[in-house]
């Protein structure tokens, strides 16, 4: 009773240790996520069925490092990264990438856009209103994507939101 106790002990440390690993994995901290599964792997080889899955999230993971190391150098760069990162739910490493785009492009409106994204999505509605703002005046067509995208649905019955989306 005692060992088949500690068996399953030892199976839930492993699940947690593997749940771990992929929660850094979809925050998309893949250097710590691989890092993480390797452990895993090495210290619970005999649940091969975990393994085995912690094995192709290490393989992604390690794919996505490697890609993400090739370094951004022009405007096209850093915000085709600043967009994947968006579709990864890293919003402050969206927003950086942006903030480097500016660098070439200062006025250029998509960039005000994807920050009023990225900053609605990350809970920081007025700044993202202020470069909704920003992206309107460089060109009017962004009102109408605005008015039009999911990830401004949480202002879409906001007076601020409104009034902005209607400038053009």
């Amino acid at each position: 009773m005692t060992d088949q106790r500690s068996k399953k002990d030892e199976y839930q440390k492993a699940l947690a240790a593997f749940g771990q690993a992929v929660k850094e994995f979809h925050n998309g901290e893949f250097v710590k996520a691989a890092e993480s599964l390797k452990m895993f792997m090495e210290k619970y080889p005999s649940e091969r069925e975990v393994v085995d899955r912690a094995a192709t999230y290490l393989a992604i993971a390690r794919k996505r490092t490697k890609s993400e190391s090739v370094s951004p150098r022009s405007f096209a760069d850093y915000t085709g990264v600043a967009i994947a990162k968006i579709n990864l739910g890293a919003y402050e490493e969206a927003e950086k990438f942006l903030e480097k785009a500016l660098d070439f492009k200062e006025n250029e409106g998509l960039v005000h856009y994807l920050l009023a994204i990225v900053r609605c999505l990350a809970g920081r509605q007025d700044a993202g209103l202020d470069d909704l703002k920003k992206a309107i005046q460089k060109d009017k067509m962004f009102s109408v994507m605005a008015q039009n995208e999911t990830d401004f649905q949480p202002l879409w019955e906001d007076k601020k939101f409104k009034v902005l989306t209607r400038l053009a």
